[in-house]
């Protein structure tokens, strides 16, 4: 057997909840560590005094009692798990695990049994139910009737609100009364907080966060008094978790954190944090409410009698050895600014966000305490202002997300620096180690294509070209000569020009320029439909012509693929593809040598095939079409070109295409209607060139245009 015994998803009961963690013995403690909230319990062995093994909600439990009174009980066993620990805590803890049942028969009169701190109520001497009396919170008696209270666990889904024994009345010769004797057995064990004896030490007037208020702290033995103008909370120091102290950003103010479980209640509301704000430059002088003697002995040079210093030191050092736990300072990270935190927004409340050697906190609306081994993985993302900031997301291992937002983009090299050096699981982890400093950080979409962007992009481009306002689209333009013209005003060569505007001189080089800018989009559509044309072209085959030769794999899958359908019934077409590539490569080499030659074979006969094709003609009758494409087309250029140079020469009146004839022409036209007019004269030269390069179906129509 070896020196320790551990067991994961075991459940211990916290009033009235079962909180879920990992339960380990070994030779020297018992150790439990809650996963909700981290806090580990630790049981000396030499202090255990009894075990039972007992058949509970969740399986088989364990319940522990030490010398001290309390009561452990834990849950989530199997069977199997009992003779492990029984033969650990006879060889390690000279403790015999005791098998108990409890008493299922439902009835409700039976005897109550005070052990340490646990009520137990008996029938034949089986327990039938327990009640831990640090679970109780107040006790009330009647004639013969006592009721126990109970305090309530916000996690626990069903709560119980209390207990009413009935106390017979007693006969014996004492003369004690038995209803006010149980109620002080309860009361003796029971949480119940009462302010008797003085303070240690008061602190008078401190600013608190959490709840908001100025308080006064009243330090007792065994819990804390915050009393204020409208509330007042007493807190045992036994529902302290963690203690923070938190340098401010500003370098003049410390905030001291007090985490609790259970938190504080006001209502419906929790608080689970306890935020004090300090000023730096505020000093005290506090004498404790004990002699010297009695400070030495009860805290061990921890505290001293009379003590001196910074505010936030003194109230510190106090709640640090009343307490009895560690206080959580700021570990290594350093921010842009120098700080130790980082400025950012959780839940539309700005606050500050500390990066601690094992884990983060908020602070402060609402705080929030996120430990490294409760998180999933974390998260850099796109802010609502890329430029300027960015997210960091927090998701945790019970599918809880936390953001915090509007962090400055300076800040990101040296959070993404700290979260990679505590090895946390990054999201996007893939897009941030190729950036280069802190103004590269981006989310995952930034680094996929974007097609709205890129399509926006090329509206945007269309849009600039066809208002004619970039001069370099005129180089595009052959009848265009940049020297000829005044291109200062951009409203002047507008497609909408009124009819006055070419009353002028038809000579005039200036309303020429604005009659050829205004030919400039119809271009560009002509040559964008130009370009997509060829397309078209590649699909036209002759079908005349011998089909090519089919390749090995492909004769070999014709030669099998019923084989493969037979074997495998039901299979689809794509399944098909799928087997016959797995079977092909498994194919042996002489079997790929025999369909490899008949490919061969296949190959000469259609190289013959082509061959006795071409001489007959076939070859010669393609060639023929495809010559008479490109000459329509390049004589289509040429008259286009022609025409442009006489435009050129002779002005507007000097030369007018056929499309363009009439009986009679008004020398008083718009620009507009004249610009109609050459769109239509470019669309039939554009049908010119269709027709010239039409498939070799439809060349008896395009030659009789």
């Amino acid at each position: 057997m070896g020196d320790t015994l551990e067991f994961n998803d075991i459940h211990q009961e916290v009033k009235g909840s079962w909180n879920d963690g990992r339960l380990r013995f070994s030779k020297q403690t018992v150790v439990y560590k809650s996963h909700k909230t981290g806090k580990v319990d630790s049981i000396p062995a030499p202090d255990l005094s009894e075990a039972q093994w007992r058949r509970v909600c969740l399986g088989h439990g364990l319940k522990l009692a030490t010398s001290t009174g309390h009561i452990y009980k834990y849950d989530g066993f199997k069977e199997t798990d009992y003779e492990k620990i029984s033969a650990f805590f006879k060889a390690n803890y000279k403790v015999e695990l005791e098998e108990k049942d409890m008493c299922v028969k439902g009835w409700n009169w039976g005897t109550a049994k005070f052990a340490g701190s646990l009520l137990s109520f008996d029938v034949s001497d089986s327990p039938v139910f327990e009640i831990p009396l640090s679970s109780v919170s107040q006790c009330a008696t009647g004639k013969n009737e006592v009721t126990v209270e109970f305090h309530q666990n916000d996690d626990a889904e069903v709560s119980l609100m209390e207990v009413r024994f009935y106390v017979p009345p007693n006969t014996g010769d004492d003369g004690s009364d038995p209803v006010e004797a149980f109620a002080q057995n309860i009361l003796s064990k029971a949480d119940v907080i009462q302010a008797t004896g003085d303070a240690v030490c008061i602190f008078k007037e401190l600013q608190c966060l959490t709840p908001r208020g100025r308080y006064d702290i009243r330090i007792y033995p065994t819990f804390l008094h915050l009393h204020g103008k409208t509330f007042d909370y007493k807190i045992p120091y036994t529902t302290v978790l963690r203690l923070f102290l938190l340098p401010h950003k500003d370098q003049r103010q410390m905030f001291f954190v007090i985490s609790l479980d259970p938190p504080i209640k006001q209502g419906q509301t929790r608080y689970h944090f306890l935020i004090l704000l300090f000023s730096k430059d505020e000093d005290i002088s506090l004498a404790l409410n004990m002699s010297e003697d009695e400070v030495e002995k009860r805290y061990e040079g921890k505290l001293s009698k009379n003590m001196s210093g910074p505010l936030y030191e003194i109230v510190s050092r106090v709640m640090k050895a009343l307490v009895n736990r560690k206080i959580t300072v700021p570990g290594n990270f350093q921010g842009h600014s120098g700080s130790q935190c980082i400025t950012c927004a959780y839940k539309a409340s700005s606050g500050l966000l500390y990066p601690l050697e094992r884990g983060f906190i908020y602070v402060h609306k609402p705080p929030v305490h996120l430990r490294f081994e409760e998180i999933s993985c974390v998260n850099f993302a796109r802010g609502t202002t890329t430029t300027r900031s960015f997210d960091f997301e927090i998701e945790t291992k019970q599918n809880n997300q936390f953001t915090f937002s509007n962090i400055e983009r300076e800040e990101y090299g040296k959070l993404f620096d700290f979260v990679n050096a505590k090895k946390l699981t990054i999201k996007n982890r893939g897009f941030k180690e190729g950036m280069k400093g802190a103004e590269d950080y981006s989310d995952s979409d930034e680094d996929q294509h974007d097609a709205y962007l890129e399509r926006m992009k090329e509206e945007g481009k269309i849009r600039e070209e066809g208002d004619g306002s970039d001069d370099s689209e005129g180089d595009s333009d052959e009848s265009f000569n940049p020297g000829e013209e005044d291109d200062d005003v951009p409203e002047e060569y507008d497609s909408n020009a009124s009819v006055s505007d070419s009353e002028g001189d038809d000579g005039d080089s200036e309303d020429e320029g604005k009659k050829k800018k205004v030919e400039k989009k119809p271009k560009k559509v002509v040559k964008e439909k130009k370009e997509r044309k060829p397309r078209k072209e590649k699909k036209v085959k002759d079908a005349a012509a011998p089909k090519r030769p089919m390749s090995a794999y492909m004769l070999w899958l014709n030669g099998n693929r019923e084989r493969i359908k037979s074997e495998n019934p039901g299979i689809s077409i794509t399944e098909i593809s799928k087997k016959a590539g797995e079977m092909w490569k498994q194919l042996g080499k002489d079997k790929k040598e025999e369909w490899d030659k008949k490919a061969e074979e296949a190959k000469r006969q259609y190289e013959k095939a082509m061959k006795e094709y071409k001489e007959s003609g076939g070859g010669a009758a393609a060639a023929t079409k495809e010559k008479k494409k490109k000459g329509g087309k390049v004589e289509a250029k040429k008259k286009s070109g022609g025409e442009k140079e006489k435009k050129k020469e002779g002005g507007n009146d000097s030369f007018k295409s056929k499309e363009f004839i009439s009986s009679e022409e008004s020398s008083s036209e718009s620009d507009h209607d004249r610009g109609s007019k050459r769109k239509a004269s470019d669309d039939d030269d554009e049908e010119e060139e269709a027709a010239a390069s039409t498939p070799a179906s439809s060349e008896e129509e395009s030659g009789s245009d």
